[in-house]
């Protein structure tokens, strides 16, 4: 009799590149096709021959890092279809021409052409069920969805096939400033696959935002601007509309695909918690917004408002547009009688709010901060680059509440560096979690090409 299997292909053991599948005598199911933004681009290891195999394809949502490496499987021989929401197909064609950009900025081909990617079939999941509902996928495979609270569109799966059920929680964040997340139903899995992106990270996302506050506040009343480099979809809406709330005197320089983003999560309204639409809309009606159209007016923006905060695409600032702004910061520092009060420090500053990934511009330009730090040189830079995280993932806390809601036998943690997730595996044993008493047998930290038995 063959064992039900779960392979790994990418995503454990490492940030980037999620991929899955639950594999039983009959079917095959698939959950995300992703690559890892290092190099000219890392894609998932399953064998070319694997693809058209594969029952079905379940998409949590469209970050790169969870969906470009879907044409492959159409190139490889997959003719079925890609489960996931009508805003997240909505948002693939834009990652697709951001993915392309990169890798060719890179040096780098993609392994696929543009038929490949027009050979993808949707099914969109809220033609077939509402939420929190089952529906059948295929004979002997079901499914369930919810939202996760990572980006409009973005979705978890609770998956039944061949006598196994398997929860894969996708980018989960129950702390989002607008979206709105879902509990899953509170049963046994037979395999979990929980987001641990921020390992041992215990810090809620209030403690996140006052710090992402304070460190925009010191830039700002100096005279400063300070740049957040965010994804076309995600974080970057719910950081504007707070960063709005926040210093409602500061203008806010928008980039137009950011702007569209916020216009366009205004109408999907069944993403959004309660009171989020209220607060969009006051944001879309505001007078100190400004979206420029080109290069001259984005610098005639940044020279008539002094401490502006600037939105722009890319959280890795790899695109052309994201170094544009820091060269101008670096430039254009503020003038000495532009802060409050003496004694301030004169500096434009950057701010990430998410991963940096090894060999992007962003990694770059915080390594250097360190050294600098480091070193304890004098810093005649115009222009400070810091790290401060606002919260689209689980760290161990958000583990912990998931193991009681939703307890696997086995649990899979992923989306973080090996070392990161072997000390959480480590710390949620120490804690008991996989005692004979308790419904977790064991905690895994697993890598690419892994297998493990269900």
């Amino acid at each position: 009799m063959m064992m039900t299997k779960l392979r790994i292909w990418g995503g454990a053991g490492e940030h980037g590149r999620s991929c899955y599948v639950l594999e039983g005598k009959q079917h095959r199911i698939m959950l995300d096709c992703g690559v890892k933004k290092e190099g000219t681009g890392q894609y998932p290891v399953f064998p070319p021959q694997e693809a058209e195999r594969l029952t079905a394809v379940l998409l949590s949502h469209a970050h790169e890092d969870h969906s470009m490496a879907l044409p492959l499987l159409y190139k490889y021989g997959y003719r079925g279809e890609v489960w996931t929401t009508k805003a997240t197909a909505e948002q693939l064609g834009s990652y697709f021409r951001s993915w392309h950009t990169y890798v060719e900025s890179r040096g780098g081909k993609l392994p696929y052409d543009e038929r490949d990617i027009e050979s993808i079939a949707y099914r969109h999941l809220e033609d077939e069920a509402p939420l929190g509902v089952w529906q059948e996928a295929c004979p002997d495979v079901r499914i369930m969805w919810g939202r996760s609270g990572h980006l409009a569109g973005a979705v978890w799966y609770v998956v039944e096939m061949e006598g196994k059920r398997l929860f894969f929680s996708g980018d989960y964040s129950r702390e989002s400033e607008l979206l709105a997340a879902d509990a899953p139903e509170p049963n046994l899995a037979d395999i979990s696959i929980m987001d641990n992106a921020y390992g041992m990270d215990i810090d809620p996302q209030p403690v996140k935002l006052e710090r992402l506050r304070a460190g925009m506040e010191q830039i700002l009343s100096s005279g400063g601007h300070v740049l957040l480099p965010v994804p076309a979809f995600g974080r970057g809406q719910d950081l504007i509309v707070w960063a709005s709330e926040q210093f409602p005197e500061q203008a806010i320089i928008v980039e137009p695909d950011i702007w569209q983003g916020l216009q366009r999560l205004s109408r999907l309204k069944e993403w959004l918690r309660p009171e989020a639409p209220v607060r969009i809309e006051h944001v879309l009606h505001s007078g100190r917004i400004f979206v420029p159209r080109d290069a001259a007016e984005r610098a005639r923006l940044l020279e008539q408002n002094t401490a502006a905060v600037i939105v722009t695409g890319d959280g890795m600032m790899d695109s052309p547009r994201a170094r544009w702004y820091y060269q101008y910061l670096s430039d254009h520092p503020p003038s000495a009688g532009d802060g409050e009060g003496s004694g301030k420090s004169n500096l434009n500053g950057v701010i990430l709010t998410g991963h940096a990934a090894s060999g992007s511009f962003g990694k770059h330009l915080l390594d250097c901060t360190n050294q600098k730090t480091r070193q304890k040189t004098d810093q005649n830079d115009c222009c400070i680059v810091r790290h401060l995280i606002y919260k689209v993932h689980q760290g161990v806390s958000d583990v912990r509440q998931m193991l009681k809601e939703l307890p696997g036998k086995q649990v899979v943690l992923v989306h973080a560096p090996k070392p990161q997730t072997d000390l959480v595996r480590d710390e949620l044993i120490r804690e008991g979690w996989t005692e004979q008493e308790s419904s977790v047998k064991a905690i895994h930290s697993l890598g690419p090409g892994a297998t493990l038995n269900v």
